[in-house]
């Protein structure tokens, strides 16, 4: 396949009709149009539906450019980055990560690696979901114990640990006890016991209130509603001033936070250049402020 008759069909679509695309590259209408028909020709489908009215993808055409729009973009920077000696992150660079960390964390990391490479531009999507990166055109995603994929690598930048808090007013009960206890939960809840150092101490949680968020969670423990089974991460500050106490950690879990991005792309500067940043922000796990 001609890489350059790709790179004018992406210029066309992109541009939305010759006219623009001509002026944008500076070549003629005619040989784009020329390039065109030989890619449809080469590949057996067409992209471009041509009419008086202008032009407009095809299915196979939007196909072709959702596919190859992000490894081309890629491709112009790394040999820009071979011509100029030296990988420069810059570009556009769409991360997903899940909500809670996006709201605690990705404005000031965010704002602190753009400050460090003015010419990339950051997207932050917050997203419990799990995106596909390729078909969704995101560079980098952020999870939480993520399932082995082999079309993904990456690095673990969080190991946490779930701990049972509570405001300190309320009573924590005996060890070597099974016990009841008035309980703030997310909504995906499952009864459960929670068995707390190896055993030490077991509750049998008493739902009061539930929450979509681990941050209403936390503040309603604060408020005194009940326990709460929350990331120590969340609860270190509250921890530190003793808004909250910890009765105990969760045997046997340990969430992790990975930052992936695809192997089956070029690792672009931009791409490189978060994972280590990110990685180098955190010291056992803690986010290390700057300044």
């Amino acid at each position: 396949m001609n890489l350059n008759a790709l790179i004018d069909f992406m210029l066309i679509a992109t541009n939305e009709g010759l006219g623009k695309a001509s002026r944008a590259s500076g070549t003629s209408k005619a040989t784009l149009s020329r390039r065109i028909a030989e890619l449809e020709e080469q590949i057996g489908v067409r992209l471009i539906e041509r009419s008086a009215r202008g032009l407009k993808l095809t299915e196979a055409g939007a196909l072709l450019m959702g596919r190859a729009e992000g490894p081309l973009r890629e491709l112009s920077e790394a040999l820009c980055a071979v011509r100029e000696g030296v990988a420069t992150p810059r570009g556009r660079l769409r991360i997903a990560a899940p909500v809670l960390f996006s709201q605690l964390a990705m404005g000031r990391l965010s704002a602190e690696f753009c400050a460090l490479y003015p010419e990339v531009e950051i997207d932050v999507i917050a997203d419990d979901r799990q995106v596909d990166l390729i078909e969704e055109r995101f560079d980098i995603a952020i999870r939480v114990n993520p399932k082995p994929d082999s079309s993904l690598v990456g690095r673990c930048f969080v190991k946490d640990r779930l701990v049972v808090v509570a405001a300190p007013d309320l009573a924590k009960p005996a060890p070597g006890t099974i016990s009841p206890v008035p309980a703030v939960v997310t909504t995906t809840f499952q009864p459960t016991r929670w068995r707390l150092d190896d055993g030490v101490l077991e509750l049998e949680p008493v739902v009061k209130m539930r929450f979509s968020s681990l941050l209403m969670v936390r503040d309603a423990a604060i408020a005194g509603a009940g326990v709460a089974l929350i990331p120590q991460s969340i609860a270190g500050a509250q921890l530190a001033r003793g808004e909250l106490v910890q009765w105990g950690v969760v045997t046997g879990v340990e969430p992790e936070l990975w930052v992936l991005h695809t192997s089956r792309r070029l690792a672009a500067p931009k791409v490189r250049a978060f994972v280590d940043f990110l990685c180098g922000r955190y010291v056992d796990g803690a986010l290390v402020l700057r300044g």
